[in-house]
């Protein structure tokens, strides 16, 4: 019977599973009520005087083996189970890089936000536009010189629609439905047939304000210009030279007081310090009659620029083909903030 129990030591000893259930099996073939160590132990009486001491060396050997042989299965489990839930099999084996916004979105984002604070909504449009919302309500007539500014892409289909040539036709659309006051942003996509350089392109964003009111005045326009310059580029030192739009009158180009701190102010502003960032104006009152506003009651201004020059100057680069290149280098360069 003792080279039975030494059998069973070694039975014990190389007994190896990963499955729960054969363990708590082996367990209880072992070490239950009814298991094999149970019956050694009701058989000690019957054993000889002289066997029992070595008997029950062997049975309580059996025992120590069998216990420490399930401890160490089930722990072993209970390892590998903890490790297997900390690990997400479902996760793709190489990481996956986190993806930057594209300049010209981050600019106009920004620029969104800053007149958002003075109470400047969005307003959209078609980028399909017919002849009338385009040019003839912004009081550019039939054969309006100014018309050949546009370099206008026309359906040829029907040549009364065209493509958007700048958001203030979106502009014309808010005032037809809205009464003042009107305090509202166009940002979008505009069309011209540029074919003057190399870096000239068909599509570009634009994003125009306007603001229609009882009393408003250049001086209104002025300090409306000046904080966005202040918050957008810490600079407040602006100026306005006389200009033509047909329809603002008076109309004037906006320069900020850049700097000539360091060799690229010098580039940039060709030695001057200053630099161009956008076209405004005073509304002209035809425009207002062709929304049915009063211009006798009401006054208002617009001003308008173009995201990817101002692009440019916030992030001072050289080349306005790299918008359009998808270069993944170019673009994963820039983060959501400005600042």
């Amino acid at each position: 019977m003792i080279e039975q129990i030494k059998n069973h030591i070694q039975d014990v000893k190389q007994f190896q599973s990963t499955n729960l259930n054969q363990i708590e099996e082996f367990r209880i073939k072992y070490l239950g009520k009814k298991g094999i160590l149970n019956d050694l132990f009701a058989q000690f009486k019957a054993v000889p005087n002289e066997q029992k001491k070595e008997f029950g060396q062997v049975v309580n050997e059996l025992k120590n083996v069998a216990t420490e042989k399930v401890n160490e299965l089930k722990n072993a489990l209970a390892s590998t189970t903890s490790n297997n839930s900390a690990l997400d099999l479902t996760r793709p084996g190489e990481p996956h890089a986190l993806g930057s916004r594209h300049p010209i979105n981050i600019v106009k984002n920004r620029i969104v936000e800053i007149f958002s604070r003075i109470g400047f909504t969005i307003s959209e449009g078609p980028e399909i536009e017919d002849d009338w919302h385009n040019f003839t309500a912004l009081n550019l007539p039939p054969y309006h010189p100014a018309r050949d500014m546009q370099d206008t892409f026309f359906i040829e289909q029907n040549p009364d629609i065209v493509l958007r040539t700048h958001t203030s036709s979106v502009q014309i659309r808010y005032m037809e439905t809205h009464q003042p006051p009107i305090r509202t942003l166009s940002p979008g996509r505009v069309y011209r047939n540029e074919a003057i350089s190399s870096r000239s392109h068909m599509m570009f964003h634009q994003i125009e304000g306007l603001y229609i009111d009882e009393n408003v005045s250049f001086a209104d326009l002025k300090q409306t210009l000046s904080y966005f310059t202040n918050e957008l580029f810490g600079k407040s030192e602006i100026r306005l030279r006389p200009s033509y739009f047909p329809f603002t009158e008076p109309s004037a180009e906006v320069d900020v007081y850049w700097g000539l701190e360091t060799e690229t102010d010098y580039r940039m502003t060709k030695g001057t310090g200053w630099l161009e960032i956008m076209g405004c104006g005073m509304v002209d009152p035809n425009v207002l009659k062709n929304v049915n506003i009063d211009p006798e009651q009401y006054s208002g201004y617009a001003f308008g620029m173009g995201i990817e020059r101002i692009a440019l100057l916030l992030y001072q680069i050289g080349d306005i083909r790299l918008y359009t290149e998808n270069d993944v280098r170019f673009l994963e360069q820039f983060k959501a903030e400005l600042f």
